[in-house]
């Protein structure tokens, strides 16, 4: 019986055409029939040949083009209320399935979300993850943004009067690839120019700490 590819499975079979191999040689290797492989390669490849992140792209529009026939609005409907209430679509499809025995999957769920924000919707606003897209040519850094950073403008104010020991500024530099980093700690009473720092420590993360 024909069963899905995972994501995992695609990188694979790429990886393994890289190499040189044959759709025999692939489906030995990975464990599947060679009609799988055979069904892949002509169902998901594009205009570049098969690639994994298209492959698994374009295989779960048409699960969700097929399966969504199936989904009533009024299941569309709760999904969405849930969703509103910052339900993360994992948690909805497990909820559904398990209290509503309504099968929607999570991926169904996330190209409902991107669908709604195309048309001008708000629904991806209630993600609890809302990372932007990497852009197809480039790059960019992240270095430097903190996650639920508190403004220094909300510090205490006996803090900015240098009038108590204990109170401490920590920097961090953060180096490319994320493989090594600066931390400076400096007491501002005993430093009140911003002088020599207290401590200062480089390190360089483990490889297989990354």
């Amino acid at each position: 019986m024909y069963t899905q590819l995972t994501q995992e499975e695609r990188y694979q079979i790429y990886a393994l055409m890289k190499a040189g191999h044959n759709q025999s040689e692939i489906a030995q290797i990975i464990g599947r029939d060679k009609s799988t492989i055979s069904r892949e390669l002509r169902r998901n490849s594009g205009l570049r040949g098969y690639r994994p992140k298209q492959a698994q792209r374009l295989s779960v529009k048409r699960r969700h083009d097929s399966g969504s026939l199936r989904i009533t609005p009024e299941h569309w409907a709760l999904a969405e209320r849930l969703l509103r209430e910052d339900w993360s679509p994992e948690q909805v499809s497990l909820w559904l399935a398990d209290e509503k025995a309504i099968h929607i999957s999570h991926e169904w769920i996330y190209q409902y979300v991107l669908q709604d924000k195309s048309r001008g919707g708000d629904l991806y606003r209630h993600l609890r993850c809302q990372k932007q897209r990497r852009k197809r040519y480039g790059s960019y850094s992240r270095r430097g943004q903190l996650v639920n950073r508190v403004s220094i403008d909300e510090r205490p104010a006996v803090v900015d009067a240098r009038l108590r020991f204990g109170d401490w500024e920590l920097d961090t530099i953060i180096g490319k690839g994320h493989k090594q980093a600066i931390v400076s700690l400096t007491e501002r009473k005993s430093h009140p120019q911003g002088g020599t720092k207290d401590r200062c420590q480089r390190y360089q993360r483990h490889p297989q700490a990354a």
